[in-house]
């Protein structure tokens, strides 16, 4: 049997618990519905239909939750000698994406994500195809930059190794200026066939429209787990209870039987 202090001590700290997992679990249901939303939103901004890359003067409004994954069109001449090649792993394997600024007619630059190519093709003349020349359009998806590396690896821009699309840190290395604070995943054009890991190996390169949209939901496993937590602790708060509450009562049955056998 728990003495007073410690009975009221343990009461609190597992009213405190309770209440932790009961908001935890709250949070993570908020959460759920957020994410839902948030996956309805990109579904519906990845089938739109294309609207003009956010210009200069709207750079500074731009971000993940108003714009991430819009389809936007751009117009404008690929500056092919600053391409760009960033680790990535794709279901055609492991390689790189091919980044490169295009310059549009105000001035402003935008990176442009042109695909994957294997560590084969990273040569142009071993492509299938001369990279674009002149005025260009690509309709593509508007993405984040994506600032201190990735693969557990930080950008080198100095030795030229890029592990994440970080664009001002590309622009930087580059020397050029003014740049989009995002990019834009170029999409495949009308006809082209779907990638998967079984799919014969194109015979274009850098290989558009690989974007991978997903999300990790997984709210509702988390908001189930806290709440049965709590449950839990509910559960041994009431153990513990009825059983203080039979002992103090034994032994209080206990203790009139001796002042009855005493009188």
């Amino acid at each position: 049997m728990l003495r007073p202090a410690a009975l009221a001590l343990w009461a609190a700290l597992a009213l405190l618990c309770f209440c932790g997992f009961m908001a935890l679990g709250t949070w993570q249901v908020q959460r759920l519905h957020w994410k839902h939303d948030l996956i309805e939103r990109v579904a519906q901004r990845v089938h739109a239909v294309p609207v003009p890359a956010p210009g200069q003067h709207n750079w500074p409004a731009v971000n993940a939750e108003r714009n991430e994954y819009q389809r936007v069109r751009l117009e404008g001449i690929l500056l092919n000698r600053h391409e760009t090649f960033v680790q990535a792993s794709t279901e055609l394997g492991a390689g790189f994406w091919v980044l490169t600024p295009m310059r549009l007619a105000d001035g402003s630059l935008v990176w442009v994500n042109r695909g994957f190519v294997d560590p084969a093709r990273r040569d142009p003349a071993r492509r299938g195809a001369p990279q674009p020349e002149g005025l260009t359009t690509i309709t593509g998806l508007l993405r984040m930059s994506e600032p201190g590396g990735g693969f557990l690896r930080q950008n080198d821009p100095a030795q030229g190794r890029w592990y994440s699309r970080d664009i001002q840190a590309l622009a930087s290395a580059h020397g050029l200026a003014p740049a989009a604070p995002y990019f834009v995943d170029q999409e495949g054009g009308p006809g082209a066939p779907e990638i998967g890991p079984m799919s014969a190996a194109p015979a274009i390169w850098p290989v558009p429209g690989m974007t991978v949209v997903a999300f990790r939901d997984h709210h509702l496993g988390y908001a189930i787990t806290w709440y049965v937590l709590a449950l839990m602790v509910a559960a041994a708060s009431f153990y513990v209870g009825r059983l203080e509450y039979r002992q103090r009562r034994r032994r209080g049955v206990a203790a009139d039987r001796v002042r009855v056998r005493h009188a």
